[in-house]
């Protein structure tokens, strides 16, 4: 399991959910927020001596708002500390409206020193030794790109340094996409408060939060029960959440009650892919795997995972053979290795025609999405599982990939809408969505599987897990937790650059 998502809640929200949690909080429980402001930047200093307890000096950069006056309490209990404090103001202290202008009155009052960031950028001087920066520029209402001095700001933060303690989360980052807006601080630590943001865990705030810690600030279990509080967006998933649908095999189990999963791919020079979905649908626990491809790879199929059967598509009989396989599955696996020529695209539809026929699942990946969005296929199809990465999404949505990853949660949803079943958008923070409820966020897995094959992998996993009578919904996450967790044992174990698909 991912070390990082220790204490950290399942329940994710956006800005503005949280935002509505602030409100219940201080309007039906009497809660000030000048209380919840303390409480705020209480936390964030412990944190900033937790993990940097030899810290002498601290730089606060504060904004105009509720996070910037986090910053100024931050500053003052580092004052009273003994601390040296520098306090860079992004907004004209005077400006401070409501409880951001009660805090910075209790900095003043401590003898914290406040400096305009026209004065600090005039001369600015690295931080030195013992320093910590406190992000607390801009807070989860940012929608547009950052600019001006902000931008100034967070560039100089980047390039100082010192270690970094963002204050609910980095400046720059969109709470609820991940998406950078033009430029985002790049923290060591982020801590975050009362509801878990759900852009820190997927898209780019992976890269920019650092190690991300969670804080309540004492708020009552009752406020998020509370009739008038949203429910959750998203809902983070890991590798004991994700596999607890698996029980116990019977101990008089046997191969025919396991499923059998066929895979169709491995055009000429692509056979690798097929094999790979086919050996993971069989390592993931299918009672049977056959692999449909071309009559070349039998060689290496055999050599590689002898368990796994084959049909030939240039064999004698072949089409007869492939039909009758056909005929035999319970799964369907479409698209590793495909290709997209004449015979991939054979393939393709007699698998469709197949699945439509007798109504089993199928999972749809690489070339076989190309197909999908090729076939404008009319309604739902509720046991399909479809796998793409955000350049597919981009093709089966019909839109640029800048605009899948620019709202993640909001093109995964879309694919579910439009091509029904369950539907992962892959990538850091991997998204799953079956239905109208919370949409799924992975926090398994690594950058080391940023390379070939882990995609078919993944396919044959959660055939295998399909063909175990999994639900689509439940087959989809219980795969990416475990394709995830089994790259951060390898990537453990021999290191996360050259990890392979096969490991």
């Amino acid at each position: 399991m991912s070390d990082f998502t220790a204490g950290l809640p399942r329940d994710l929200y956006t800005a503005e959910q949280v935002r509505l949690l602030d409100r219940i909080a201080i309007g039906e429980f009497d809660i000030a927020g000048i209380k919840l402001m303390e409480r705020a930047g209480t936390a964030a200093f412990n944190m900033l001596l937790e993990h940097w307890p030899q810290t002498r000096r601290v730089q606060v950069f504060a904004g105009g708002g509720n996070n910037g006056g986090d910053g100024y309490v931050v500053a003052t209990l580092a004052r009273r500390q003994g601390m040296e404090v520098k306090l860079v103001c992004l907004s004209p202290a005077e400006g401070l409206k409501g409880d951001a202008a009660l805090a910075r009155d209790m900095a003043a009052e401590a003898g914290v020193a406040f400096i305009p960031a026209a004065e600090f950028f005039a001369e600015p001087e690295p931080s030195g030794a013992n320093t910590v920066t406190v992000d607390a520029l801009l807070g989860t209402g940012l929608d547009r790109p950052v600019s001006d001095a902000y931008r100034q700001a967070i560039d100089w933060i980047n390039a100082d340094g010192a270690p970094v303690l963002a204050v609910d989360i980095p400046s720059g980052l969109h709470s609820d996409t991940g998406a950078a807006l033009g430029c985002a601080v790049r923290a060591d630590v982020t801590l975050t408060f009362i509801g878990m943001k759900q852009g820190l865990l997927t898209h780019k705030g992976r890269d920019h939060a650092g190690r991300i810690h969670f804080a309540d600030l004492d708020v009552p279990e009752a406020v998020y029960r509370h009739a008038d509080a949203p429910r959750p967006s998203a809902e983070r998933f890991d590798i004991s959440t994700g596999t607890a649908v698996l029980s116990p095999r019977p101990r008089s189990a046997h191969k025919g009650g396991n499923g059998h999963v066929v895979t169709l791919g491995g055009d000429i020079g692509y056979g690798g892919a097929a094999l790979m979905a086919a050996e993971a649908a069989a390592r993931a626990g299918a009672g049977l795997v056959s692999v449909v491809t071309r009559s070349e790879h039998r060689a290496g199929l055999l050599a590689r995972c002898p368990e796994v059967m084959m049909a030939g598509t240039e064999d004698e009989g072949g089409s007869a053979a492939v039909d009758a396989l056909l005929e035999r599955a319970s799964v369907l696996c479409i698209g590793p290795g495909l290709g997209r020529g004449r015979w991939g695209r054979d393939l393709f539809r007699k698998a469709l025609a197949v699945q439509r026929a007798r109504d089993i699942p199928m999972v749809c990946d690489a070339d076989g999405l190309f197909m999908l969005a090729d076939s404008k296929p009319s309604g739902s199809r509720d046991r399909w599982v479809l796998t793409p990465h955000p350049g597919e999404a981009a093709m089966l949505l019909g839109v640029d990939t800048a605009d899948i990853q620019a709202d993640r949660f909001q093109a995964v949803r879309r694919l579910h809408e439009i091509y029904g079943g369950a539907c992962l958008l892959k990538g850091s923070g991997s998204l799953c969505c079956a239905g109208p409820g919370p949409v799924g966020l992975c926090t398994e897995g690594n950058p080391g599987m940023a390379s070939g094959g882990m995609g078919d992998v993944l396919s044959g996993v959660i055939a295998g897990l399909l063909a175990q009578g999994l639900p689509p919904a439940d087959a989809l996450r219980c795969g990416v937790a475990v394709h995830g967790e089994a790259a951060d044992l390898a990537g453990a174990q021999s290191g996360e650059r050259g990890l392979l698909a096969t490991d």
